[in-house]
């Protein structure tokens, strides 16, 4: 893979070309900046922006006064490749957190196995109605600690409104080991692009290391495969980084989410 031509592809169709699957949710090309905005359970958001020096606070202030005047707590999607160079420095100053920085790992699908292969005793059940979104967030939720930070709940919200009003943009799936939930995961399509993008995968701590995390790639795979993707696309924690690797997937940039609350 030549990792710089398939990033400019991906900062091309993904983030200049940003698209939302959220029918609540609105991209906007305003200036030098494309954002999202939507419901409090969208992601809020900037996408990409072409600054300098001479630019950069101006563009940061216009986004916090913009994104606060309507209510919403919002992200500020950072790239390695973006400018300035102390962006993040930047924002910093005025007054976003940053969160744990995530690896942008893409594979080409036609080199990815597309045969789950689940232990003994899991099944993957598809996520189609509000029953499934409630399982999918108790996994979430089991995975990932977050029981009563509102996160799954506002994933939940999101997903259902995906499933009821756009279901060509999602797919999702739980991974079940009996009548528990022990994991689960999405993908969602971006059309008109070569992407798709992987998202979740968190699995129940007695649960990891069994294959499982493997399994919903590969599903999701197949599923991307079956729709004619070329690349799939996820951004990997420090956990998922090297089982991703080992599957083919390869690094093209380091994201670090920096969220303002107003």
């Amino acid at each position: 893979m030549n990792h710089e031509a398939v990033w400019a592809v991906y900062d091309r169709q993904i983030r200049r070309g940003a698209q939302t699957g959220s029918p609540g949710a609105r991209v906007e090309h305003v200036g030098n900046v494309i954002r999202q905005i939507g419901a409090e359970h969208d992601w809020n958001g900037i996408h990409w922006a072409d600054l300098d020096a001479a630019t950069a606070d101006a563009a940061i202030t216009e986004q916090v006064r913009h994104f606060t005047s309507e209510g919403r707590t919002f992200e500020w999607k950072l790239y390695t490749q973006d400018r300035p160079t102390d962006l993040a420095d930047r924002l910093l100053a005025a007054g976003f957190v940053p969160e744990p920085p995530e690896t942008v790992m893409v594979a080409e699908v036609a080199g990815l196995s597309v045969e789950p292969d689940v232990p003994q005793g899991v099944r993957l059940v598809p996520v189609t109605d509000a029953a499934g979104v409630r399982l999918m967030a108790d996994a979430h939720e089991i995975a990932f600690g977050e029981e009563g930070s509102g996160l799954s709940e506002r994933l939940s919200k999101r997903v259902l409104t995906q499933l009821a009003e756009t279901p060509e943009s999602i797919v999702a799936v739980v991974a079940m080991a009996g009548d528990a939930p022990v994991s689960s995961a999405r993908m969602e399509f971006y059309p008109g692009t070569d992407f798709a993008g992987l998202w979740g995968g968190g699995t129940a701590p007695e649960w990891r290391g069994k294959g499982i995390y493997r399994a919903l790639v590969a599903y999701r795979a197949r599923v991307a495969a079956e729709r004619g993707c070329r690349y799939l696309q996820v951004d990997a924690s420090d956990d998922s980084r090297p089982i991703l690797q080992r599957l083919g997937f390869v690094p093209l940039s380091v994201t670090t989410p920096y969220v303002y609350q107003p």
